[in-house]
Order: C-alpha cells, then structure tokens, then sequence
C-alpha cells in the first residue's frame, strides 16, 4: 500500500515509533528503509544506549527520545509523543522489514482493521532469524489467547499497527517485555478488529539481541510475559 491508495479525507500519516537500547549497528538503516511516503515521523524511543544509537537516530531523520529502560516504557513513550491517528512499533535491530510498512499499516489506515500483527512464523524466516523457543513462545500464547478470547495469534512479534484510539482504550500497563502481548490479549478482549499477516523476517543486522542473545535475557523475558499473560487473564472485562 502507499499514500494514493488511502482515501485523502482518512490521510494523516502513520507515527513509526522504535524502541531501542544500543542498536548503533543497525538503527541508521532500520529508519532509512521505512517508507516515507507512508511514515510522516519515525520516532526512536531510546533506553539510555551508551553506544551512540541516539546520535546515529538523529542523523537519519528520526525524532528521538529518552524514554528510560524498559521495553514497554519505550514504546508507551513512543506512542504518547506520536502525532499521527495509525501507530507503528518496529524494532531496532533490523529483523524487522519496515520497507513492508505498507502492508501492516494498510488496512488500520484503510479503516479496515485496528490492529495489524506481523507474523514471523507464518512468514519466510532467514535461517537463524529465531530459536525455536521463540516459535514456541508465540504457538503457546496463541493458543493461550484462542482459549480465553477466540482470536487465535501465531506469533507476539514486535511490528504491529494500530490506531491511536483503540490503543489509548486498552490503558496499556506493561513498561517491560509483556508489551507486546499485553497488547494482544486486551485488542482480543476488546473486540478489536484484527489481522495477523504473514512477513519475512531477517537475522538483525547487528549488535546482541536482549532477550534470545543470552539465557537470563530469555528466563527474564519470558517471565514478564508470563506474568503478564496471567494478570490480564484475571482481570475482569470491562
């Protein structure tokens, strides 16, 4: 999709936001691959990358900001600084095609769907591009999800679209890695219009990634999420 096929009355852009922590290597690139047709502004929400990740931000025209550590608090940070009516979350590291922003943020910008997930899994994956337990994480908490909304996910990956009224309704609280599916699970239970769409995905294009790269990484993310599966799950609709 690209700007003429949204209707002109619907047009006012798509706010990319990236949350970051020391993704010099790859974060130049990421932003100059999205499509700026598309993209009114790229937002970097940067944790305190020691590495120059901010500098390099700006220099490839993104806004940046200092959002403080914790994944959920950068993309929160993100989406409250973002001035467009479709937000898109992407990560730093490169894995991410955000020349294909078109197709996650076209049907929320259509007016089609609210919420538009990429899906890893379903999609062409580089060898080495995820460990198996990623696979897994993403089939079990799909299956997690089918059973306590009927909205089956395949996978919790981090581009995704979504308009700026249904995120402001799901009063988002997750500030660290139970972002993403925190996200998932109040869109579902909301009754959100939704779509899982199948996308290639790439190894990063550099640095170490914070959750698969090390095996407290991994132990530390996986228990947010699980947590935060559990506490949504108990809340009571609204």
């Amino acid at each position: 999709m690209t700007r003429a096929d949204v209707p002109a009355s619907a047009w006012d852009g798509v706010s990319v936001v990236i949350p970051t922590f020391n993704e010099a290597e790859a974060i130049a690139r990421v932003i100059r691959e999205i499509p700026r047709d598309l993209a009114r502004e790229v937002i970097v929400a940067d944790g305190g990358s020691t590495d120059g990740t901010q500098d390099i931000a700006r220099a490839a025209g993104a806004r940046v900001l200092d959002a403080g550590r914790g994944y959920g608090r950068a993309c929160q940070a993100g989406a409250d600084a973002a001035e467009c009516s479709v937000i898109v979350f992407l990560d730093g590291d490169g894995a991410d095609r955000g020349d294909l922003l078109g197709l996650i943020a076209g049907p929320v910008l259509a007016g089609t769907h609210d919420f538009v997930l990429a899906s890893r899994t379903r999609g062409q994956r580089d060898p080495g591009s995820m460990v198996w337990h990623q696979v897994l994480a993403g089939r079990v908490a799909g299956w997690g999800m089918g059973a306590l909304y009927g909205v089956r996910y395949t996978d919790m990956c981090a581009f995704r679209a979504i308009s700026r009224d249904a995120l402001g309704r799901l009063d988002m609280r997750e500030m660290t890695y139970g972002w993403n599916i925190e996200m998932q699970m109040k869109a579902a239970r909301a009754g959100l219009r939704i779509a899982e769409i199948p996308v290639p995905y790439r190894c990063r294009m550099g640095g170490e990634s914070k959750v698969a790269g090390s095996v407290r990484g991994t132990l530390r993310a996986g228990g947010r999420i699980v947590s935060t599966f559990v506490r949504v799950a108990v809340h009571p609709r609204s």
